[in-house]
């Protein structure tokens, strides 16, 4: 349970830091996404867990 806590942790940090660096572009990314029909951000979704899931399977395997 630790190890997912650390995880969520380094996530939002990350996430916090492309925010600081590059603020405008966020916003430019967010008005995309918000524009993408509801089928493709969940695709794109499952495919980033997915993808995830892998690189969590690598590491720790």
């Amino acid at each position: 349970m630790s190890d997912l806590i650390a995880a969520l942790g380094l996530a939002i940090v990350i996430e916090g830091f492309i925010y600081a660096l590059f603020p405008n572009r966020m916003k430019k990314l967010m008005e995309q996404i918000l524009e993408q029909p509801q089928d493709r951000i969940r695709s794109a979704g499952l495919v980033a867990a997915a993808f995830g899931v892998v690189v969590i399977w690598l590491v720790r395997g």
